[in-house]
């Protein structure tokens, strides 16, 4: 079951950078363009949301027509609605995401509306990207606990995932957004997912609060899960999880995969350096194991 080749999807310019303190325009366009030479095939770069409530993707626009773009690697931004949708296609993101919960507390008090009038929300977006053959990717938050709620139902999961897919959503990713989840209960989400979604248009984006994410990934590759989402660095986290501590780390994930003799397509030494500098510019810790253990001793 477990895959011989994976797909790399890379978050960090857009999930990792929206949850830094500061973060210059020439910082998020310095990593994407790094991240396009380490073979990434898969790059998340922006979003388009209000700079009023993430100024740290102010200029997504700007950002996405300076991006020195590699031939095969698929350039995306999240949108949530359908004036963010617009603006995206303008700019040329090649796809985009929507971005929708697998609990009403955490619908509720992020976007003050119900999980279904979220995925509502979304309907003039799919309606678009369909009439201009634009791919939608969708993410599923809180699906291995929730900051409100405690523990998730994986048949609550099941049930969002599969609206988004009927919806039109050629993927589901599916995010561990507080970081609590653990090996066994990764397997049952995924698993009771996969019932209603096909394997293969599932990806996992599990955030290391816990220390947790790799291990749920091993796992979940038993399953034959080949796509996983990452960051550069562990850039991120969310600001709702106590002690987050950032997104999976792609130094990490790739270390595990060669390991376990999975392709993925990406350089880690060109990633490595990728991860040191950007955390060096952003005067923060490296939140990857695998780039600390790296770096020349002085």
């Amino acid at each position: 079951m477990r895959p011989h080749r994976v797909k790399i999807v890379e978050v960090g310019p857009r999930d990792g950078l929206q949850n830094e303190p500061e973060v210059s325009f020439d910082d998020r366009l310095w990593l994407v363009n790094a991240l396009s030479d380490t073979g990434l095939s898969h790059i998340e770069a922006a979003s388009f949301v209000s700079p009023k409530w993430v100024p740290q993707m102010a200029d997504a626009d700007k950002l996405m027509g300076q991006i020195e773009r590699r031939a095969g690697t698929t350039y995306a931004a999240l949108t949530p609605n359908l004036k963010g949708f617009e603006a995206a296609i303008a700019a040329g993101a090649d796809e985009v995401a929507v971005f929708a919960a697998a609990s009403e507390s955490f619908s509720h008090k992020n976007i003050n509306c119900s999980i279904i009038e979220s995925i509502e929300r979304f309907e003039p977006i799919l309606a678009a990207a369909r009439a201009e053959n634009i791919r939608v990717r969708g993410y599923v938050s809180c699906t291995l606990g929730c900051p409100y709620e405690g523990t998730i139902a994986p048949a609550k999961v099941a049930e969002v995932s599969q609206v988004l897919f009927e919806s039109g959503c050629y993927e589901i990713s599916l995010g561990d957004t507080i970081g609590t989840g653990t090996p066994d209960k990764a397997v049952a989400m995924v698993e009771a997912v996969a019932a209603r979604v096909p394997m293969g248009l599932l990806a996992l984006h599990f955030h290391d609060t816990y220390g947790q994410a790799l291990a749920n990934v091993a796992a979940c590759l038993e399953l034959g899960v080949s796509t996983i989402d990452s960051s550069v660095a562990g850039l991120g986290g969310c600001p709702y999880a106590r002690g987050a501590s950032g997104n999976l780390a792609t130094e990490d994930l790739l270390y595990m995969l060669n390991g376990l003799g999975i392709d993925h397509g990406v350089d880690l030494a060109k990633l490595i350096q990728v991860g040191n500098q950007i955390s060096d510019r952003l005067g923060r810790i490296n939140g990857s194991k695998v780039g600390l253990a790296s770096k020349p001793s002085c």
